[in-house]
């Protein structure tokens, strides 16, 4: 699949490299960057084992890259691509940045935010689901078959 320069499948699969990066380390395969004006501006990837941080989640991580580049709070011009659906503590987190856009590759069923009946976003955020879906749920599903063995 050819995938266009500065497209949504683009940046997730920016978004996958630092997922990938993250399963080199043995954390959960979650990668995120952040965008404004087409431009990455901050990436993360789950370092939750390395920093024995709960908190140190991908979105997280990249959240305070994004501000630190912008030197403010808020990323009200921004998009989030994930590669899983946040938790709760990052949709969260994502409220409180104003993130105008998030877009997710893989639902997350079980800790996904979504699955909470409330919203949790912030009003002014528009979601998307599905981007490069297969390669986010191939590359988590492999990770968890892996730690079974």
């Amino acid at each position: 699949m050819e995938i266009k320069p500065k497209s949504d499948e683009y940046f997730m699969q920016k978004a996958l490299e630092q997922a990938q990066i993250a399963l080199e380390f043995d954390e959960v395969p979650v990668g995120a960057v952040i965008v404004c004006n087409n431009q990455i501006i901050a990436r993360g990837h789950n370092y939750i084992e390395h920093l024995n941080d709960v908190t140190a989640h991908a979105e997280m991580q990249a959240f305070t890259s994004a501000s630190d580049y912008i030197g403010g709070k808020y990323l009200k011009e921004c998009t989030l691509y994930v590669t899983l659906e946040p938790c709760v503590m990052c949709a969260g987190a994502s409220y409180w940045t104003q993130i105008s856009r998030i877009v997710v590759g893989a639902r997350d069923l079980k800790t996904g935010f979504s699955s909470l009946k409330k919203k949790v976003l912030h009003p002014k955020t528009t979601i998307e689901f599905g981007v490069l879906e297969n390669e986010s749920k191939k590359m988590l599903q492999n990770f968890f078959k892996q730690k079974r063995k």
